[in-house]
C-alpha cells in the first residue's frame, strides 16, 4: 500500500519546474523572425517550415483538383444502358 502513496508524488515530480529548468529561447526566436532577409514568414524557420508549407499547398491543390473532378462527375448526365 505504502507503494501506492507515492505514486502521485513522483508524478508530481517528474511534471514539476524544480526538476530540470528550461532556457528561454523567446529573444532568439523574435530575431530569427524579424529579420529582414527577403523570406516570407512562414519560411523562416529553416528547411523543415519550407517542407511543411510545400506539403500543404500540395495537398490543398490536390484535394482542390479531386473535389473538382467530383464535382464535374456528378453534374453529368447518366447514360442509360440498354
Amino acid at each position: 500500500m505504502r507503494v501506492l502513496m507515492t505514486i502521485p508524488r513522483v508524478g508530481y515530480r517528474a511534471f514539476s519546474s524544480t526538476t530540470r529548468q528550461l532556457k528561454n529561447n523567446v529573444a532568439e526566436h523574435q530575431k530569427l523572425f524579424q529579420a529582414d532577409n527577403g523570406l516570407p514568414i512562414h519560411i523562416k524557420g529553416g528547411t523543415t517550415d519550407v517542407l511543411l508549407y510545400r506539403l500543404t499547398m500540395t495537398l490543398t491543390l490536390a484535394g482542390t483538383g479531386y473535389s473538382l473532378y467530383w464535382l464535374l462527375f456528378a453534374s453529368l448526365p447518366k447514360t442509360k444502358k440498354n
